[in-house]
């Protein structure tokens, strides 16, 4: 068979491809191409029963960052094991500790990481084994792409000038053209991850550069989108948050250390003091000197677009982000919805844990009694932090049971926090229902999902965003409750206390160029469309009877009348005579 040239995605790639290939290596020429190997054949008749199309390399993940640099040559790694205990809410698919001896030899780290919960990775041996008083944590959830060993942070890095521990939360934009820049120099990626771009990013700014700090803040400068960084040299600890202020930072310090950490509650859990949050652009430098501050990176406070949802969802109630108490956000939160949509009830209630307070909340403003209806387990994890849907379903009745005893015969107002998919909603309005609940009001303290994010938050493409297209009496019926009311948009900015947020997931108005709904949904469907098109080529090619020649012709020309696709029209016509 001759050759598949990938060149849809770009005119440069024809003159890469020379050759001949055998067909059982033709989908290794489709770039961004996963195709599944679960066939059934029956007779001559072969199915493809699973296929996944991944568009670019992108990773949406949702972590928990934590560094410490103690000045009295201390060990480090239990502190951080704790610190990552605070905050493993944020994350709890792999976690990991990276340490070293500012007072050993340069360039010794010692690592240990892994995948699952903080108590499944590390053992007191491993945490005493890992000797030095520098050193970065890190716990992830992945929302795409591989969720495996590799992918588990912190990431440490050997250069020419030394060795970098970095540990990152959030996910860049721009990822599939720094990484291709990059592959074109040379460049070996060991993961998926664009943490590993940001490290390649420092360490090759370092060669030019005088000091590390200098090198994250060059690096800052092609980087795009949403970052809270952790970077361990041998000898000092830096910090760095992206110039909208998307992820949170905190500095913190017990005694003669200093700490870095995503929130306030994990200095809380070590017993540390509170310093200051890391402004929105700032870079943060901890040496034996004390901390050092870069701002050449701080943008206007006008245009600071922090998450909403680490208000509304993420962050632990007992947090502090950039000095607006979490707490307080999610009572005014329940607070406005009693205020602009109320309604007769008998109880008003929370979906653990999220929930609770913004039912409180509702129940001070409206007067209506507020009780608990459910029993959380408290050893299963967040069905939003699963990594996939099927898991999510099935883990709702694990993770929480009802009181009948409080909801029998009552009309019971369900507080929650958001309906992504509506897959959870559903089934916790049912078990409401199932232990006699006479009727169930949901009210969301945020507004409907519409859009997806670009910046790290899980929410997914638009297709299974349960708003999208829907109006609120629709989802009420899906969902199965007597009445269903959102938050106001207005009142975000009343839970932020003023401050700068993005509400891009809400009405599509994206901080960034690069994430305009318009821009990114136009490349995302050429880029699908092209691809899946290339993908009923490759089933052509390995399962002949699985498309007739003809339909397969038709794919070609739709392959040609997309950009690009002209350009490799000779190609096209060379590998359709091979099928034909």
């Amino acid at each position: 068979m001759r050759q598949i040239c990938s060149c849809a995605f770009g005119r440069k790639e024809c003159k890469k491809r020379k050759g001949t290939m055998k067909p059982r290596l033709a989908k290794q020429m489709v770039k961004g191409l996963r195709l599944c190997e679960n066939v059934t054949t029956t007779g001559r008749k072969r199915q493809m029963i699973h296929q996944q199309y991944e568009v670019d390399d992108h990773l949406h993940e949702e972590c928990g960052v934590f560094g410490i640099y103690d000045m009295d040559g201390n060990d480090v790694a239990s502190t951080i094991y704790y610190g990552l205990f605070a905050l493993q809410h944020r994350g709890q698919e792999s976690c990991g500790i990276a340490v070293s001896d500012t007072s050993g030899p340069k360039g010794l780290v010692l690592s240990h990481k892994g995948m699952g919960l903080c108590n499944e990775v590390f053992t007191p041996e491993d945490l005493e084994s890992m000797k030095g008083n520098i050193g970065v944590g890190h716990t992830r959830y992945s929302t795409a792409g591989s969720s495996t060993r590799e992918n588990a942070q912190p990431l440490v890095l050997n250069y020419i000038k030394g060795t970098l521990g970095l540990a990152h939360n959030g996910n860049l934009i721009n990822t599939p053209q720094l990484r291709q820049e990059l592959a074109r120099t040379g460049a070996i990626f060991q993961t998926t991850i664009d943490s590993e771009i940001i490290a390649y990013m420092i360490a090759r700014a370092r060669v030019e550069q005088p000091t590390v700090q200098a090198a994250v803040a060059e690096a800052m400068k092609k980087i795009k989108g949403a970052y809270s960084l952790v970077v361990m040299s041998p000898r000092k600890l830096i910090g760095a948050r992206d110039p909208y202020g998307f992820r949170p930072l905190c500095i913190g310090k017990r005694g003669n250390a200093y700490i870095l950490a995503s929130e306030s509650c994990a200095l809380d859990t070590i017993g540390a003091e509170f310093v200051r949050d890391v402004d929105p652009g700032e870079i943060v430098t901890i040496t034996q000197k004390g901390i050092e501050s870069n701002r050449s990176m701080c943008i206007p406070k006008e245009q600071h677009a922090r998450c909403i949802f680490e208000y509304i969802y993420f962050a632990r109630p007992d947090a502090y982000i950039d000095g607006v108490s979490v707490y307080e956000s999610r009572l005014i939160a329940g607070r406005s919805l009693a205020k602009h949509h109320p309604v007769d009830a008998d109880l008003v209630v929370g979906v653990p844990e999220s929930g609770n307070v913004a039912a409180m909340g509702y129940a001070m403003e409206s007067g209506i009694p507020y009780g608990m209806a459910f029993v959380k387990n408290s050893y299963v994890g967040r069905t939003f932090i699963k990594p996939k849907q099927s898991s999510r379903e099935s883990s709702v009745r694990i993770k929480l049971n009802v009181l009948t005893e409080a909801v029998k015969g009552k009309r019971v107002i369900m507080i929650d926090d958001s309906i992504v998919r509506g897959t959870t909603s559903d089934r916790i309005v049912g078990m409401l229902r199932e232990a006699g609940a006479k009727e169930v009001h949901v009210r969301i303290s945020s507004p409907p999902f519409l859009h997806p994010c670009y910046f790290g938050t899980d929410i997914p493409s638009e297709d299974q965003l349960i708003a999208h297209n829907r109006s609120v009496d629709e989802i009420c019926k899906i969902i199965g409750a007597d009445s269903l009311a959102y938050l106001d948009e207005e009142c975000l900015y009343e839970m932020s206390k003023g401050l700068g947020i993005c509400t891009g997931c809400f009405n599509g108005k994206y901080p960034l160029d690069r994430g305009h709904p318009r821009r990114l949904s136009k490349v995302k469907r050429y880029r699908r469309k092209v691809g899946l098109l290339w993908q009923q080529i490759v089933i052509q090619a390995h399962f002949p009877s699985a498309m007739p020649a003809r339909k397969c012709n038709i794919f070609f020309h739709r392959i040609r009348s997309l950009p690009h696709g002209e350009s490799c029209g000779s190609h096209l016509q060379r590998a359709r005579r091979s099928w034909d």
